[in-house]
């Protein structure tokens, strides 16, 4: 998980980059000296990138030495005698390796990028607060008992990380910052509760309300509501389903209506009070998401449960994820992944049981039409016939130099944050504000020894971003859980409208019981699957959980036939599933261009497109040429078959997914197909589908030559960008090429998301093994050997053994590369 933030912030600090180099500054030495200053410059850390075969350095408040054993991989091996040692010595490692990732994320979640980049990040640190979520970290912080492990887990973790701030010669400052011409910050233990509030952010799926409208507006309530319906046409859920699976719920598609003339009002409201960009995301993401899966003794070669994992993030330098054991005899020792920031393993597995997570795709997150006392400058809005207060928050901007750059004052009600957008005054409930207990969770997964025990621990304390949690232990039971705060809404609603706020009738009456949230434990078919798909059979669920575009049914499908064709699965079968180019909605839309070729008017252009996927198997390998025409021809299917949704300026306002337009396939002349472009002519779906395939060779030939030319491979056309956090290219990994593709189980060519880590364990009972990679490596400085080093392992889909020593003097001493001893005083 990397967070969207990112993307839109690289442009405006290498803006601020720009302006400080060229600027004066405060003192003798310009900013363009000190950036060039050979010992404290920017070349400094060059000489920090590595570290020694031997080091030590001083944390306060450890009671006893730390011993810290890099492997060869550069993963950190952390061996304490007490827990809060341990991690002080994690917040001490991560913060060497990923400072300013942690520090620019921290910024992003509080708030704080003007001081980094002044004015030009005023509407991003805008964004953040107007929707309370540094307000809801310091809520949550007031709310923690300080006598809990997790507190002091966030205490301990911060002493590490300031020890190691504390301790920064100018020269071992990391180059973004001296590119910034800014100083790292100290941590909090609240820093580690905004980092989990800015994961929930990015990972919080919010359904594109806005779009259902805005086909209202064109084409009537009763077909933009079946173009953009609650539930999945293909259902793969993740409870496995009673009956045969995969299950297709066709229906007709009711014709264009009458226009709902309000719709468009409601449609512009929805999308401005939308964070910027997660709607025109949305779209995109859902072909991406996650895969996790895992198998049951019964049907795995060697009598283990397996379990496998690749979340699919954003890919970035460095990585969103560190890899770290950490070690207390006789209380503690996990391994896995954990985002620089948080204290704590997010992703992997103990001596007993290995977990994973993919997005779930709640809808956490309901908005409220108030009625307020004043319409430019509320006090108070009204509640069952009551005036009630405004809550009043002032945020105050600053800049690089803490000079003033703006005030706000944003206005709470008790369901959230308050926005005027298009006359209205909005108020905003979402879980990701409201008390949870992440790190309380994390930290007893960790000890857990059991799958159920497991899941019922992440219940307790996992409120949002929801996840399907799955687990596999060593007795060989696997079990998942959709796991998060799910709201009951008032009987008869749906989180899909604008809710009236002047009545409590309106609001969420309480959550899902844990009882009725989608779970399933040693299921009889013997593994258990989620890529994103929906969690439940829509017919046996609790209630409204979120809508159709936020369940992706195309490598659930995959996932599922795989697993169901092989009986005696073995590891590395469970890493080829992870990276497997075969696109199941290729499969499925294929014979559709091809039976509507056959029957067409003969054509040359036409016959030579057809043969093109005929001789396709369906696979997004590299060197493929039937991928790129396939992507090109459904591209125009699209654009000829839903027409009728273009608003004025010529663009769709709103785009079905494909798994509706596989339903309106199986409808060879629905009214759908009938296109505004021919008057004359009544289009059928066949002449439709001939269309796209020959509008898409036509428009490839021109852009690329003639298919034998060579630019028509996969390669050339969709490939793979990790890019530096600041977007800085001599910092980023470009251009890579791999296999895979939309909708495949590896989707990452053509996208700035992927695969961020794979995992593979096996939970063999006499003693547990795993396998992992990711797209970039252990360190964030560029100039370390450990920047990007595993890039080349992960576009061939291998992974490397994770070594799970028990005792530091358990690792190899042929795999460890350095040392490093952390003491409570320093050494002489």
């Amino acid at each position: 998980m990397i967070f969207r933030v990112l993307r839109g912030l690289a442009a405006v600090l290498l803006l601020g980059a720009a302006l400080w180099v060229g600027a004066r500054g405060q003192g003798p030495v310009p900013p363009l000296g000190q950036l060039l200053d050979p010992v404290n410059g920017v070349w400094g850390p060059v000489t920090h990138a590595s570290l020694p075969r031997r080091a030590a350095a001083r944390i306060p408040g450890l009671s006893a030495p730390v011993d810290v054993r890099y492997d060869d991989r550069g993963v950190p091996h952390v061996f304490a005698s007490s827990e809060p040692d341990a991690y002080r010595a994690l917040g001490y490692v991560v913060a060497r390796d990923r400072l300013f990732q942690m520090d620019l994320q921290t910024h992003a979640a509080t708030g704080r990028l003007t001081e980094w980049a002044g004015r030009a990040a005023l509407p991003l640190d805008r964004e953040t607060r107007d929707l309370g979520m540094p307000r809801a970290a310091e809520q949550k912080l007031a709310a923690i008992d300080t006598t809990t492990m997790a507190w002091k887990v966030m205490v301990a973790f911060a002493a590490g990380v300031n020890a190691y701030v504390d301790g920064l010669r100018p020269w071992q400052v990391p180059i973004e910052y001296h590119l910034l011409g800014v100083r790292p910050s100290r941590w909090q233990p609240i820093d580690a509760i905004h980092l989990f509030n800015r994961m929930g952010w990015t990972l919080t799926y919010l359904p594109d309300e806005a779009a259902r409208y805005a086909a209202r507006a064109m084409v009537g309530d009763q077909a933009a509501d079946a173009l953009f319906p609650l539930n999945s046409v293909i259902q793969e859920p993740i409870v496995p389903l009673a009956g045969k699976a995969p299950r297709f719920d066709f229906t007709r598609l009711p014709p264009p209506g009458r226009p709902d003339t309000g719709a468009a009002r409601v449609a512009s409201l929805l999308r401005s009070v939308s964070p910027p960009g997660e709607l025109a995301a949305a779209g995109d993401r859902r072909h991406l998401a996650s895969n996790n899966w895992a198998v049951a003794p019964s049907r795995s070669a060697d009598g283990h449960a397996l379990l496998a994992n690749d979340p699919h993030l954003d890919l970035t330098l460095p990585s969103i994820w560190y890899e770290v054991q950490l070690v207390v005899p006789g209380k503690l020792d996990v391994y896995g992944v954990t985002i620089p920031g948080a204290p704590g393993v997010v992703l992997g597995f103990n001596r007993d049981l290995a977990w994973g997570f993919t997005n779930t795709g709640a809808d956490v997150l309901d908005f409220y039409r108030e009625t307020v006392d004043d319409t430019l400058h509320p006090a108070k809005y009204e509640v069952d016939g009551a005036w009630r207060p405004l809550a009043l928050r002032v945020e105050r901007y600053l800049g690089k130099h803490g000079e003033l750059l703006a005030t706000d004052t944003v206005r709470y009600t008790y369901r959230g944050p308050l926005m005027h957008r298009f006359g209205a005054w909005v108020s905003m409930r979402w879980t990701l504000l409201e008390p949870s207990r992440e790190v309380t969770a994390f930290y007893r997964a960790a000890h857990d020894t059991s799958t159920r025990e497991f899941l019922d621990d992440m219940a307790q304390g996992f409120f949002v971003p929801a996840q399907n949690v799955l687990v596999a232990d060593r007795r060989g039971h696997i079990a998942i859980r959709s796991t998060g705060h799910f709201p009951i809404r008032p009987r008869g609603t749906d989180g899909l409208e604008i809710f009236d706020g002047s009545t409590t009738r309106s609001d969420w009456t309480g959550y899902w019981p844990v009882s009725a949230y989608p779970q399933a434990f040693d299921p009889k078919q013997g593994y258990l699957a989620s890529a994103n798909q929906q969690p439940e059979d829509p017919r046996a669920q609790f209630a409204y959980l979120g809508d159709e575009r936020a369940f992706d049914p195309w490598r659930a499908l995959d996932i599922n036939r795989l697993l169901r064709a092989d009986s005696s699965v073995t590891v590395d079968d469970m890493r080829h599933f992870q990276t497997s180019p075969l696109s199941v909605r290729a499969e499925l839309f294929v014979p559709y261009f091809l039976n509507a070729a056959k029957g067409a008017v003969p054509d040359s252009s036409l016959d030579r497109a057809a043969a093109i996927l005929r001789n396709w198997d369906g696979r997004y390998t590299r060197d493929n040429v039937g991928a790129v025409l396939f992507e090109e021809a459904m591209r125009r299917l699209r654009d000829n078959t839903w027409d009728e949704l273009q608003g004025p300026s010529g663009e769709r306002v709103a785009t079905p997914s494909d798994d509706i337009m596989y339903d309106l396939l199986q409808q060879p002349y629905s009214v759908w197909w009938d296109t505004k472009t021919t008057p004359a002519v009544e289009d059928t779906r066949d002449m439709i589908v001939v269309r796209s395939l020959l509008q898409a060779y036509d428009s490839l030939v021109k852009r690329l030559g003639p298919p034998g030319a060579g630019r028509w491979a996969w390669d050339s056309t969709a490939r793979v960008n990790v890019r530096n956090l600041l977007g800085i290219p001599a910092f980023s990994a470009l251009g890579l090429i791999t296999d895979g593709g939309q909708g495949t189980l590896n989707p990452a060519p053509g996208h700035s998301m992927g695969p961020s880590w794979r995992l593979v364990v096996d939970l063999d009972p006499a003693g547990l093994k795993a396998w992992d990679t990711y797209p970039g490596g252990q360190s964030g400085d560029p100039a370390s050997p450990r920047y990007a080093d595993r890039i080349p392992q992960w576009l061939t889909g291998a992974l490397s053994p994770a070594l799970f020593p028990a005792s530091a003097a358990a690792l190899p001493a042929g795999r460890t590369s350095a040392t490093l001893t952390l003491d409570p005083e320093a050494r002489r």
